[in-house]
C-alpha cells in the first residue's frame, strides 16, 4: 500500500476525519497530496505589489515550517501549479454539484501517478463527503463507510482479483521468467492504476524492492492503453531497465472509476524486448479480464 495517511478538512481549518492507512517507512521522501474541492473564489493577488505578495510567501513559508517542525515531518521540496485557465461553461456544469468547501490531503510515496491518486479521491469525495457539506456540522464518517474508503485508496478490487487468479497469473509470469531469461528479464510486477505494487514474480526482486526501484525511477508520463515505456533505475547499485505497460483491463470501483493495471518488467539495461510486452500484456488480460 502506498497511502499513508488521509485527511479532510474544510477550507476553514475544521479538521473533520484523519486515517493513518499504514505506518510511514523509515527514511523515505513521501509526498503530501492536496486535492482541493473548494468553491472558486476571486483572485486577490493580481492586485498586490512585489513587495505585499513577498510578505505573503514569506507568512507562508514560516508556517509551514512551524508546522513542519512541530509534527517532526521535514518539508524539503514545495510543489506549486501556476493558475490553471477558467474552465468552459461545459466543465463547469459538469464539475458544479462536486465542490464544497473541502480540502483533502494524502501523504503517498513519490512514485505515484498523480492523476490516478486524484482520481482515488474524487471518488472518495464524491461518494462519501459531498453530502455532508458543511463537514463542521456534519455526521461524522460512519465505520462501513471508513473501510469503503479505505478499500479505494489501498486497491482493494484489483488485489481480490489477482489473489482470485493467483495460481494461474504466477504459473505464466515463471514460463515468461524462463523464457525471456537470456534477453535479460529479472523479474515482473504487477501494480494497481496509480502504480501501487501488488504482486511481484521472479526471485531477484522482492515487494518491498520493487518501491525501492519505483522510488528511483523519475518522471512517468501518460502512457495510453496497451502501450509502454523504458525507464532506468537501480537497486543495491545495480541499474535497472524497467518496462511499464499500461493494460486495458481491470476493476471497475464502486460502479464508477476504471482502474486498468501495469505490468512492469525488470531486466538488464542492456536488454532489448522488442514485441514481448504486448506478448506478455495479451496474456495476463485473458487470466485477469
Amino acid at each position: 500500500m502506498t497511502i499513508y495517511e488521509l485527511s479532510i478538512i474544510s477550507t476553514t481549518g475544521f479538521p473533520y476525519f484523519n486515517i493513518v492507512i499504514r505506518d510511514v517507512p523509515e527514511g523515505v521522501k513521501l509526498l503530501l497530496r492536496f486535492f482541493d474541492f473548494s468553491k472558486d473564489t476571486p483572485k486577490l493577488q493580481e492586485d498586490l505589489d512585489l513587495e505585499s505578495k513577498f510578505d505573503l510567501t514569506a507568512g507562508l513559508i514560516s508556517a509551514l515550517f512551524e508546522f513542519a517542525r512541530n509534527i517532526d515531518k521535514k518539508i524539503e521540496v514545495l510543489e506549486f501549479k501556476s493558475r490553471i485557465e477558467k474552465q468552459t461553461t461545459k466543465n463547469r456544469e459538469k464539475e458544479k454539484n462536486l465542490h464544497g468547501d473541502v480540502l483533502i490531503t494524502a501523504q503517498t510515496e513519490s512514485f505515484l501517478l498523480h492523476k490516478s491518486v486524484r482520481a482515488k479521491i474524487k471518488l472518495v469525495y464524491s461518494n462519501f463527503i459531498n453530502t455532508k457539506i458543511p463537514l463542521d456540522s456534519a455526521d461524522n464518517i460512519h465505520k462501513n463507510e471508513e473501510v469503503k474508503i479505505v478499500d479505494i485508496l489501498t486497491d482493494s478490487s484489483a488485489r481480490k482479483i489477482i489473489t482470485k487468479h493467483q495460481h494461474d497469473i504466477k504459473r505464466l509470469a515463471n514460463d515468461f521468467l524462463s523464457e525471456m531469461k537470456d534477453y535479460g528479464l529479472w523479474g515482473i510486477c504487477i501494480t494497481s492504476f496509480d502504480l501501487s505494487p501488488i504482486i511481484t514474480f521472479g526471485k531477484k526482486y522482492s515487494l518491498e524492492n520493487v518501491y525501492h526501484i519505483l522510488r528511483h525511477i523519475g518522471y512517468i508520463p501518460e502512457i495510453l492503453p496497451l502501450e509502454w515505456i523504458y525507464r532506468q533505475s537501480f537497486f543495491s547499485g545495480e541499474s535497472i531497465q524497467v518496462c511499464i505497460i499500461k493494460s486495458d483491463i481491470g476493476p471497475t470501483v464502486e460502479n464508477n472509476l476504471f482502474e486498468p493495471y501495469f505490468f512492469l518488467l525488470f531486466a538488464d539495461p542492456q536488454s532489448y524486448f522488442g514485441e514481448f510486452p504486448a506478448k506478455l500484456t495479451s496474456a495476463f488480460n485473458k487470466i485477469l479480464g
